[in-house]
């Protein structure tokens, strides 16, 4: 099924951008470490996860049928929120990604956010193990439809 057939599909492909990244440790290593441009760094993702969504206020349970399929997949991003969350909390909305990555429970975080974005991907028939896409990309996809 393609990601646009959803009614609040622009919100879902901004999640899934940011499950994606958060869940990639090669990426975040070759990206955000050195400061790729493009894509961002883990405060932008974590701004896209929780931005237009509210995830950090209430559980994706909300959106089942808007922005995502089933309680499964709502299931498994509020996991990945609830993780990420706690560890921005504890080292600071504008940490170095090294900071996030030093942390003890990033590693834990990392496989929810993994599990989330396999998850939303096989729904939208797209590849998971395919790189992220730059924020460039993601904002012309959101502009078409």
């Amino acid at each position: 099924m393609p990601l646009n057939d959803m009614p609040w599909w622009r919100w879902r492909a901004q999640v899934r951008s940011a499950l994606h990244m958060l869940s990639d440790p090669a990426f975040q290593q070759e990206a955000w470490l050195t400061g790729l441009e493009g894509y961002g760094d883990v405060t932008d993702a974590v701004y896209r996860l929780v931005e237009d969504t509210w995830l950090d206020n209430w559980s994706a349970e909300k959106y089942v049928g808007t922005i995502f399929r089933d309680s499964g997949e709502a299931a498994l991003v509020d996991v990945a929120v609830l993780r990420v969350l706690r560890i921005m909390h504890q080292v600071g909305a504008d940490a170095h990604v090294s900071a996030y990555m030093a942390h003890h429970g990033w590693p834990e975080a990392v496989r929810a956010c993994r599990d989330a974005h396999i998850r939303l991907a096989a729904g939208d028939g797209d590849d998971p193990d395919a790189p992220p896409r730059s924020l460039d990309v993601l904002r012309i996809m959101t502009r078409t439809a």
